[in-house]
């Protein structure tokens, strides 16, 4: 099938003759109370369709992997691994972490522990010791399950912390002291999945069941180009499932419709047309790192001979947006969420006319949970339309709370002030029009959006506030065209008298040893002092013209390339 003509400046909706998807009702999916219970109904009603596939590129890649699993191989593979954990000893209220990547075996252990009321904490690959550590500790894991290859690397660090390890194809160690498989429901927890807050290490964000059926939910009540056809999808992405987005949007997107999730490692620019052809993708998710780099490939046979009906994601510059529609023959649906709002506050530009290039993620009228939305200033008083202010969010009736995230794990306070005032306060600056449409300004948190990963400044500080070399540090964001933004260090040495170019290298290893490698500064700027107030708070507001041009400081190291040599290595 042949992309939309690129003369069009609409896109073709779905023919009303085809089968369409039923207007849904909450209760259709709440009644069943849980993921793996939707799993159940939809192996029933689906049970020879697709729902797990891998393009000949990824099985190259995972030969152990099954190259495609349908709805009822995998309900009863979940139903075969459930018993096995019971039988060793594993019951409700646990919580196993996964590290398995972007593998089938992820979806596998998650389901078959979400039925007997087991919570997952997934693990990023490229976590650091240190991150490692701090999340199975933090998260109080009793099981890690990870792929043979990173043993060397964690079984140690797991041991210190008196926690088993197992390959996700080995027997399941006995746990020490057995528990009863529970049953879930909603409420209960379904998944713990870290964040980068503002204040330093990463929060723990408490998931429940309703959390994720809340976005398949979403997916269903959508219509116009994002309108999905029973059991006829194809969503291919790239995206990690230590993430929300891959393990959450997508997978309960298809999930909702007996659809298929189509799973890539990570994005391989070169043969992504050629994987969604030969799969027969029919959507995909994105993030703003990808269109760039696909428009700046030469042309291919395949970039026109997919079958995509539309991308949904976030952050493509408004340069690139509508140049990739008019090359690639597929709208790009801009949208907004965050692991704290799930499904309870997904928004996305989806119906005609769109607002191409401007940022827009649609209106909080769209289809889906219902949502209230509000922008306030920074004296907390609601702005003008037009004017631009902090978005929050709750859900309508007695409970703003509904379907959002369950709170912070072992921090009540940063959960009381994520909610001050019964809204969720989500720190991104939005502007909204006369007709409702919301547009992405900025964002207020002291965060940085590195290809589409959220890190914490005042981690990358506290790692580099360490180093006896270093008498003041800030970290800051700086626009990258390809990825959003870069990681950017300014550093005042102490006294030692080291040449720049060596505590340059200092600070990039140690961060390098530290953190995850996408932390790590791309740029590092010396100077010899940091502006701050009268009580020594660093203003970083006055460090704006820095963070827009780094080579403007008379010491400035750009690192980057060093910066992809560790994720090539790590690869």
């Amino acid at each position: 099938m042949i992309g939309p003509s690129i003369q069009k400046t609409t896109w073709r909706y779905q023919n009303m003759d085809e089968e369409q998807v039923t207007p849904p009702i909450d209760d259709r999916y709440m009644a069943c109370r849980s993921v793996a219970g939707l799993l159940r109904q939809q192996a029933e009603r689906f049970a020879d369709h697709d729902m797990l596939v891998l393009p000949k590129s990824v099985q190259a890649l995972w030969p152990a992997e099954p190259a495609c699993l349908s709805y009822a191989a995998m309900q009863a593979a979940v139903s075969s691994l459930s018993e096995q954990y019971v039988s060793a000893g594993y019951g409700a209220g646990d919580r196993i972490a996964l590290l398995l990547e972007n593998r089938p075996a992820h979806f596998l252990h998650w389901l078959a522990l979400n039925a007997i009321a087991i919570s997952v904490v997934p693990v990023n690959p490229q976590a650091s010791a240190d991150e490692l550590g701090y999340l199975l500790s933090h998260s109080e894991a009793c099981l890690l399950v990870r792929l043979p290859e990173y043993a060397d690397r964690t079984d140690p660090i797991a041991a210190e912390l008196n926690i088993s390890c197992c390959g996700p194809r080995n027997a399941i160690p006995p746990r020490a002291k057995p528990k009863q498989p529970g049953v879930p429901d909603t409420q209960s927890e379904c998944a713990l999945i870290y964040t980068s807050g503002t204040t330093g290490r990463p929060k723990g964000c408490i998931l429940s069941n309703r959390y994720f059926l809340n976005w398949a939910d979403w997916y269903s009540r959508q219509q116009g180009l994002v309108a999905l056809r029973p059991g006829r999808e194809r969503l291919l992405t790239p995206l990690p499932t230590f993430h929300v987005n891959a393990m959450g949007h997508s997978f309960m997107g298809m999930l909702s419709c007996g659809g298929a999730q189509i799973i890539i490692d990570r994005f391989h620019p070169r043969s992504w047309w050629q994987d969604a052809v030969q799969t027969q993708a029919t959507c995909f998710h994105y993030l703003g790192v990808m269109p760039a780099i696909l428009h700046e490939l030469p042309e291919t046979e395949f970039e026109r001979s997919h079958q995509m009906r539309f991308g949904l994601g976030g952050g493509v510059h408004p340069d690139h947006h509508a140049r990739f529609e008019k090359r690639f023959g597929v709208p790009l649906l801009e949208g907004w969420a965050m692991t704290e709002t799930g499904g309870a506050g997904t928004m996305c530009d989806t119906t005609e006319p769109r607002h191409v290039g401007q940022r827009c993620i649609g209106r909080p009228s769209r289809p889906g949970p219902a949502v209230e939305v509000r922008l306030i200033g920074d004296d907390g008083a609601v702005v003008a339309n037009g004017e631009a202010g902090e978005l929050l969010l709750r859900a309508p009736g007695p409970d703003p709370r509904l379907g959002f995230f369950s709170g912070y794990l072992k921090d009540e306070a940063a959960t009381e002030a994520a909610w001050s005032g019964g809204w969720l306060h989500t720190g991104d600056v939005m502007r909204q029009d006369e007709s409702g449409a919301l547009f992405f300004v900025e964002r207020k948190k002291n965060i940085i959006r590195r290809s589409g990963e959220n890190i914490a400044a005042a981690e990358v500080e506290a790692a580099i506030a360490s180093l006896a070399e270093v008498s003041a540090i800030a970290v800051l964001a700086t626009d990258d065209p390809l990825r959003e933004q870069e990681v950017l260090a300014v550093v005042v040495p102490t006294d030692s008298q080291k040449p720049a170019e060596q505590l340059a290298e200092l600070v990039f290893t140690h961060c390098a040893a530290h953190l995850a490698y996408f932390k790590v500064p791309g740029y590092i700027v010396l100077v010899d002092a940091l502006p701050t107030t009268s009580t020594q708070k660093v203003q970083k507001a006055l460090l704006k013209p820095l963070a827009d041009d780094p080579f403007s400081a008379a010491a400035c190291f750009d690192l980057r390339t060093r910066k992809q040599a560790l994720r090539q290595a790590l690869a």
